[in-house]
Protein backbone atom coordinates (compact mmCIF):
# COMPACT_ATOMS: atom_id res chain seq x y z
CA UNK A 1 0.00 0.00 0.00
CA UNK A 2 1.34 3.40 -0.94
CA UNK A 3 0.06 6.49 0.85
CA UNK A 4 0.28 10.07 -0.42
CA UNK A 5 1.94 12.80 1.60
CA UNK A 6 -1.42 14.63 1.83
CA UNK A 7 -3.13 11.55 3.29
CA UNK A 8 -0.37 11.15 5.89
CA UNK A 9 -0.69 14.80 6.84
CA UNK A 10 -4.50 14.67 7.11
CA UNK A 11 -4.33 11.55 9.28
CA UNK A 12 -1.84 13.32 11.52
CA UNK A 13 -4.00 16.43 11.82
CA UNK A 14 -7.23 14.57 12.62
CA UNK A 15 -5.54 12.39 15.22
CA UNK A 16 -3.77 15.39 16.67
CA UNK A 17 -7.09 17.21 17.20
CA UNK A 18 -8.37 14.30 19.27
CA UNK A 19 -5.13 13.71 21.19
CA UNK A 20 -4.38 17.41 21.83
CA UNK A 21 -7.92 18.06 23.07
CA UNK A 22 -7.42 15.23 25.53
CA UNK A 23 -4.08 16.68 26.67
CA UNK A 24 -5.54 20.18 27.06
CA UNK A 25 -8.47 18.89 29.12
CA UNK A 26 -6.07 17.07 31.45
CA UNK A 27 -3.87 20.19 31.75
CA UNK A 28 -6.92 22.32 32.52
CA UNK A 29 -8.06 19.97 35.29
CA UNK A 30 -4.55 19.90 36.73
CA UNK A 31 -3.86 23.64 36.57
CA UNK A 32 -7.13 25.48 35.96
CA UNK A 33 -5.04 28.01 34.00
CA UNK A 34 -6.19 28.65 30.42
CA UNK A 35 -2.88 30.32 29.51
CA UNK A 36 -1.01 27.14 30.45
CA UNK A 37 -3.60 25.07 28.55
CA UNK A 38 -3.08 27.20 25.42
CA UNK A 39 0.73 27.05 25.66
CA UNK A 40 0.82 23.31 26.18
CA UNK A 41 -1.78 22.80 23.44
CA UNK A 42 0.14 24.74 20.81
CA UNK A 43 3.46 23.07 21.58
CA UNK A 44 1.76 19.66 21.71
CA UNK A 45 0.07 20.08 18.32
CA UNK A 46 3.09 21.36 16.41
CA UNK A 47 5.61 18.89 17.83
CA UNK A 48 3.44 15.81 17.60
CA UNK A 49 2.11 16.43 14.07
CA UNK A 50 5.70 16.72 12.90
CA UNK A 51 6.82 13.54 14.66
CA UNK A 52 3.70 11.63 13.59
CA UNK A 53 4.36 12.55 9.96
CA UNK A 54 7.96 11.33 10.21
CA UNK A 55 6.79 8.14 11.91
CA UNK A 56 4.17 7.42 9.21
CA UNK A 57 6.54 8.10 6.33
CA UNK A 58 9.24 5.91 7.89
CA UNK A 59 6.83 3.00 8.41
CA UNK A 60 5.56 3.52 4.86
CA UNK A 61 9.00 2.43 3.64
CA UNK A 62 9.07 -0.72 5.76
CA UNK A 63 7.71 -3.74 3.89
CA UNK A 64 7.73 -6.09 6.88
CA UNK A 65 4.26 -7.24 7.90
CA UNK A 66 2.39 -5.69 4.95
CA UNK A 67 0.07 -8.26 3.43
CA UNK A 68 -0.46 -8.46 -0.30
CA UNK A 69 2.90 -7.01 -1.31
CA UNK A 70 4.22 -10.18 -2.90
CA UNK A 71 4.66 -9.91 -6.67
CA UNK A 72 1.63 -11.20 -8.54
CA UNK A 73 2.15 -14.61 -10.08
CA UNK A 74 1.00 -14.93 -13.65
CA UNK A 75 -2.02 -17.17 -13.95
CA UNK A 76 -1.18 -20.41 -15.65
CA UNK A 77 -3.78 -21.92 -17.93
CA UNK A 78 -4.16 -25.64 -17.32
CA UNK A 79 -7.25 -26.18 -19.46
CA UNK A 80 -7.30 -28.09 -22.77
CA UNK A 81 -8.43 -25.05 -24.78
CA UNK A 82 -4.88 -24.24 -25.95
CA UNK A 83 -4.12 -27.58 -27.61
CA UNK A 84 -0.83 -27.49 -29.46
CA UNK A 85 0.48 -24.42 -27.64
CA UNK A 86 3.25 -24.51 -25.07
CA UNK A 87 1.50 -24.67 -21.74
CA UNK A 88 2.73 -25.44 -18.26
CA UNK A 89 2.82 -29.09 -17.34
Amino acid sequence: MHESHKRSILKGVTWRIIASATTMIVVFFMTGDLAVVASVGIIDIVAKVFFYYLHERTWGRVKWGVLGTEPALEKQCVCDCHVGENKPA
